[in-house]
């Protein structure tokens, strides 16, 4: 993943150089905004190599989650970064639709071919690493940029046959309008894990009711759900059961970890029991444990 990263930012750097120039010498504000456009992609591939890096560290007594929560921040700075850039590419365009300037539509085609193969190549190659949220940001920055070069060729070749110089800011609206739509998404998911929220996917209430089912379960209460990164998710809850031996809540707790991890593939747990004796359910916690599991299936007792 790491030589893909590596890879890719190093073409994306020279792209920029080469993108810029060729904007300026064409007057293009398409092939400005494009440079634009994947000096972000530049950005979002340092970033994703940097949260990559941080990702493998292990937990530390400091860190005792590790740093999986790395590529979630870079996803999330890097959808930020390209709302920014698109807003200013749209005042630009807006104030270019006004003022019109010459363009040359056949530079302006020559580098887009460009990058759309090498942008095409990126984006393949990450599709194919593509494991969670920090790559998936990354490879969509590089899907939108190819088909934002893409739709720069089309411009050109408009451009050249009518000679309407308003084609070409009106083609950068439409890349602005792109990189929106595009980065919303990431933003929506990475602010949710960053906050904590409930993992897209999981509901809580259906959690709650199969846990439920298992026998010796009695109720349910104080059910979180949280995301540790984009592809680890942790569960903490009180469970009620009956005034039963060690042993036999022992039974109930394998049953509960594997229901987790089977049907919500949720492995870090922390579980505590709960007589049901007790007048106040709440308050009132069993002496006989209280079970965390950790990801990788180890566990102690509080």
């Amino acid at each position: 993943m790491q030589r893909v990263l590596r890879f890719s930012l190093m073409a994306t750097l020279a792209y920029v150089v080469l993108t810029f120039a060729a904007g300026l010498r064409a007057h293009s504000l398409a092939l400005i905004s494009e440079a634009g456009h994947n000096v972000s992609d530049a950005l979002a591939l340092l970033l994703s190599f940097v949260a990559v890096y941080f990702q493998s560290r292990p937990p530390t007594d400091a860190k005792t989650f590790g740093y999986q929560r790395a590529g979630v921040l870079a996803g999330f700075v890097n959808a930020l970064t390209l709302i920014v850039i698109a807003v200013l590419i749209a005042i630009e365009a807006v104030h270019r639709l006004s003022e019109p300037v010459h363009v040359q539509p056949r530079l302006m085609m020559i580098v887009a071919a460009a990058g759309v193969l090498m942008n095409g190549v990126i984006a393949a190659l990450l599709w194919r690493v593509n494991t969670d949220v920090n790559i998936r940001s990354t490879f969509i920055h590089m899907l939108g940029d190819t088909l934002s070069t893409a739709a720069v060729i089309i411009g050109g070749a408009a451009i050249l046959w009518t000679g309407q110089s308003w084609i070409d800011p009106a083609l950068s609206l439409a890349i602005a309008a792109l990189i929106v739509w595009s980065s919303l998404s990431i933003v929506r998911e990475t602010l949710n894990i960053l906050l904590e929220g409930t993992p897209q996917g999981l509901s809580l209430s259906e959690i709650r009711e199969t846990l439920r089912l298992i026998p010796g379960v009695e109720d349910v209460h104080d059910l979180h759900v949280w995301s540790l990164g984009s592809q680890t998710h942790a569960l903490a809850s009180h469970v009620t059961i009956a005034d039963i031996p060690p042993s036999e809540s022992n039974r109930i707790l394998e049953e509960i970890k594997t229901m987790l991890h089977s049907r919500f593939h949720i492995d870090h747990t922390t579980i505590q029991f709960e007589n049901s004796g007790c007048e106040v359910a709440h308050g009132c916690v069993m002496a006989v444990e209280e079970v965390q599991m950790h990801a990788h299936h180890h566990g102690h007792s509080h």
